[in-house]
């Protein structure tokens, strides 16, 4: 039976793209089971064989390495060839040209045509398509959570200029926690600092970056700057994802520990979820330490918002 919580398939793609599973036998003994019945599993699910999976994967990794300026060399030794001569075959019958014509990431992608959307995304994360054309969007509700949810961090921000240091740290909700890996929400500080940071660990994952340092103690103004970066980021992101429909894509992490697997539509459930509630708690806050929420850019209120906007449009 499967433990509840695990993610079966995810596994079974782990134990294939593991570096040191170069062979059927390693990957399935990886993946704690026969060969037969990984390989039957693996490819019932993928629709690819294991042995193909990784082939392709690893032939856009080497693609993704040279066009960051990875030698041929390398990236044929890491890919798992003999020989360089070997990962030119290889790789120009996949690409239909020489690895040394791969051109900048702007120039051309690296992902190979493939059954279930699987591909190399970046060191850390592997991207998994949902493979599914949905000619449906999920329209302006969306869109106007998502800017209405960042307009509205903005102006927090904004108002939060006129309090003290002093106030700013002061204990206002001794034990809250919205979180438990957040650490509290005691102090408007503490709320604002989440608001602000909480997206980055998920920027990066989707972008495949790195895990970004979050350990310094950023003064408001260093929070707007911060928001300000990673506003338009974020809305290009979830822009991207509708406008593919990819709400049912998910995104292996591998800056987890252990690695998790996330869907794009969990993703931004529980970015807005807790949003909401933190920035209603910075409303409190505010009004607590003495800032008037009359001010109409304070509004909680996205139907309010949404008509302040130039002609009431996104």
């Amino acid at each position: 039976m499967t433990t509840p919580g695990r993610d079966r398939i995810r596994e079974l793609i782990d134990a294939v793209l593991a570096d040191d599973h170069a062979t059927l036998d390693s990957m399935a003994s990886g993946a704690h089971a026969s060969q037969f019945h990984f390989s039957r599993q693996l490819s019932r699910h993928a629709g690819e064989s294991p042995v193909a999976l990784r082939r392709r994967v690893m032939l856009e990794r080497a693609a993704w390495q040279v066009q960051r300026g990875t030698s041929v060399t390398d990236a044929a030794f890491t890919a798992g060839y003999d020989s360089v001569e070997g990962f030119g075959r290889a790789f120009a019958r996949a690409y239909g040209h020489a690895p040394s014509q791969m051109g900048s990431p702007t120039e051309r992608g690296h992902w190979l045509p493939a059954p279930n959307g699987i591909h190399f995304h970046s060191p850390t994360v592997l991207y998994v398509d949902n493979g599914v054309a949905r000619e449906e969007s999920s329209g302006d509700v969306l869109a106007l959570m998502i800017r209405h949810d960042l307009d509205d961090v903005s102006a927090l921000l904004d108002a939060a200029k006129a309090i003290g240091d002093d106030a700013l740290r002061t204990q206002r909700l001794p034990g809250s926690r919205t979180l438990e890996w957040d650490g509290p929400d005691e102090s408007l500080a503490e709320v604002l600092t989440h608001l602000v940071m909480s997206k980055e660990p998920w920027i990066a994952t989707i972008e495949g970056a790195d895990m970004p340092d979050q350990s310094a103690t950023l003064t408001v103004a260093g929070l707007i700057d911060r928001h300000r970066d990673l506003a338009p980021r974020w809305l290009a992101i979830v822009r991207d994802i509708d406008r593919r429909g990819a709400w049912g894509d998910r995104v292996i992490d591998a800056l987890c520990e252990p690695p998790e697997s996330f869907l794009m539509s969990q993703i931004v459930a529980h970015v807005l979820t807790f949003a909401a509630h933190r920035r209603q708690l910075a409303r409190w806050m505010l009004q607590d330490a003495g800032v008037s929420t009359a001010d109409p850019r304070l509004d909680p209120d996205p139907i309010q918002w949404h008509r302040d906007r130039s002609g009431g449009l996104l």
